[in-house]
């Protein structure tokens, strides 16, 4: 898997290979989740619950910003990602449970109070939008019209996040996950290494 995330750092900012990288996007990223999943070792009803939870708050809530504007701030998804259905790509839904479940894992093996753990994994799950929303826009995930990246889109993560990781730690089933804290890794170093790049070279 790491050779998959170098590679795509590499092809992706190769004007020669980026044509033939960026539709795989989506794909590493169901690939990502799946090798995840593979890892998790309590199947009860209750993680499957979480993961349609997950999964359908971050589709749903991605589908009423882009649509009215109100959540993340005015923006629009292109075709990095994928095909769209109501104008999202449903790969989104999936990266929402992804990060979710990687930012969750890491902060249970913490001895801290709950509700530290629920602050603190959302403050991961920001960190980890303020890394990628440069590499999204340069890459075709998604565009914001006409302004920066506004504040309210990092307060509605944060605001999203602590419900899904509310959930999350208050559903009973097993959280440790021994590929979480590596693909969380991953993920991190490939947007970082995408923000270096662009630092450096614009």
């Amino acid at each position: 898997m790491a050779l998959a995330y170098a590679a795509g750092v590499v092809g992706l900012q190769l004007p020669q290979l980026a044509p033939f990288f960026q539709p795989l996007s989506p794909l590493n990223l169901a690939v990502s989740l799946l090798l995840l999943l593979v890892y998790h070792t309590d199947w009860r009803t209750s993680f499957i619950g979480f993961a349609l939870i997950a999964t359908a708050i971050g589709y749903g809530v991605e589908v009423v910003g882009v649509h009215t504007g109100m959540i993340f701030g005015n923006y629009a998804y292109g075709d990095g990602l994928g095909p769209k259905w109501l104008e999202v790509p449903p790969v989104i839904g999936l990266n929402w449970l992804m990060l979710a479940y990687c930012c969750g894992s890491v902060c249970d093996r913490l001895v801290i109070p709950v509700g530290v753990k629920i602050v603190l994994a959302s403050t991961m799950m920001v960190a980890l939008d303020y890394c990628i929303e440069p590499v999204a826009i340069r890459l075709d995930f998604w565009t914001w019209f006409g302004q920066p990246i506004p504040l309210q889109n990092y307060v509605a993560w944060w605001v999203i996040s602590l419900i899904l990781f509310a959930i999350w730690f208050w559903l009973p089933f097993r959280k440790n996950n021994r590929f979480a804290p590596w693909l969380l890794g991953f993920q991190a170093a490939f947007f970082l290494t995408h923000c270096l790049i662009f630092w450096l070279f614009s």
